[in-house]
Parts: structure tokens; C-alpha cells; sequence
């Protein structure tokens, strides 16, 4: 696998439970690959042995209640880290980041979800992050009541998967707002359709970035 010259481009996917993620993070992988691409896959929360291990904190279904606020800045402890060790460098090489969720996670998940202060998760962007934004951000979109039907035939659930179903409507609302209010950045992909049509569309935007 060549890297090419010039500065690396960052892409994210993103979305609800049981949109398909993982399966079209494999697809954009191999489709940047197969055109030569240094691809640098990773994930959030995690990406680094530290911010794994605060993956781990999140997930986990415990008894206590963990307060919103307290998760937000988890969350962005864990992406500092990962910036730091993993997105910044490969960037600096000319390589192809691809993740699984980034800050838009945050905004639909803690904010939309969570009702925090989206201002305040703004605050934390710029700290942790300065002037570094994705290139390009695939939102997969689905029904809630679908995506977590798909969700639950994986296993157990994971604390936010546990979550009520009004959650994770305030989530898909918020992902949406996003992706509408800046198209230029954004491109959501309804992940209801067969998956050949959800990797067409995948595959436009891929062309329209590499362009």
C-alpha cells in the first residue's frame, strides 16, 4: 500500500446503533486502498491503549449513574490522546484517516441525546481539537426502531445501546441537523436501503472528494 503525495485527508462515519458502520467502514477502507491510498483506520471512543481503555468505562453497564458531563469530558480526554498519538501523525504523513465516530458523535450523542449544552461541547472542540475538522463526514442515517432491531441480533447491548428509544430519536435528530446545516462538509446516506444502494452512494462521495 503506496501513500500518496501531499497533505492526508480525514473522513468519518457516523450514526445511530445498527446503521452498518462497520460494514462500510471496510467498504471505504478498500475502495481508498484499492486506489492506492495510506489508509489509517481507527475508532472512538479509543485508537490508542489509553483511550480504549476509557472506551471500556464508557460502554460498560454499571449501576452507578454516570452524569452526563462526566462522560462528555471522558470522551474528550480519550480524543485528545487520540489525536495526539494517532490522527495528527498519520495526517502529517499524507495518510487517509478513517473513523469510526469523531466530535459529531459528541454533539448528536451528549448533546442531542444527553441535552447537554452544545456550546459547551463547542468549548471542548476547540480546545482539544484547535482548527482540526473532518474532510468529509458520512452520516448514516437510519429509523431508530430499525437500527436498534439490527443492533440487538449482535449480542448483548452496551450502556448506550440500552438506551430508550426517544434517546436515540434525539441523536438521529441531532446528526441530521448537522449534516443538513453544512452539506459542504456532510453527506448523509439513508443506511435503510439495500446495501449495494448505501455503497453507491458511499462511493459518489468518495469521487466527488478524491476529485
Amino acid at each position: 500500500m503506496r501513500a500518496t503525495g501531499g497533505q492526508g485527508r480525514f473522513l468519518v462515519l457516523e450514526g445511530t446503533e445498527g446503521v452498518g458502520k462497520s460494514t462500510n467502514l471496510a467498504f471505504v477502507r478498500q475502495w481508498l486502498e484499492a486506489r492506492g491510498l495510506d489508509v489509517v483506520v481507527t475508532r472512538e471512543p479509543g485508537g490508542t491503549p489509553l483511550a480504549e481503555e476509557v472506551r471500556e468505562l464508557l460502554l460498560a453497564p454499571r449501576e452507578e449513574t454516570v452524569v452526563p458531563t462526566a462522560e462528555l469530558l471522558l470522551i474528550f480526554a480519550a480524543r485528545a490522546q487520540h489525536l495526539a498519538q494517532v490522527i495528527e501523525p498519520a495526517l502529517a504523513r499524507g495518510a487517509w484517516v478513517l473513523c469510526d465516530r469523531f466530535t459529531d458523535a459528541t454533539y448528536a450523542y451528549q448533546g442531542g441525546g444527553r441535552g447537554l449544552d452544545t456550546g459547551v461541547i463547542a468549548q471542548l472542540e476547540t480546545l482539544v481539537q484547535g482548527e482540526r475538522r473532518p474532510d468529509l463526514t458520512l452520516v448514516l442515517d437510519i429509523e431508530p426502531a430499525q437500527g436498534l432491531a439490527r443492533a440487538s441480533r449482535r449480542g448483548a447491548l452496551d450502556r448506550f445501546e440500552s438506551e430508550e428509544i426517544a434517546f436515540f430519536e434525539r441523536v438521529r435528530a441531532a446528526y441530521r441537523a448537522r449534516a443538513q446545516a453544512a452539506p459542504e462538509r456532510y453527506a448523509l446516506v439513508d443506511a435503510g436501503l439495500p446495501l449495494a444502494d448505501v455503497q453507491a452512494a458511499i462511493d459518489a462521495q468518495l469521487t466527488v472528494l478524491l476529485t
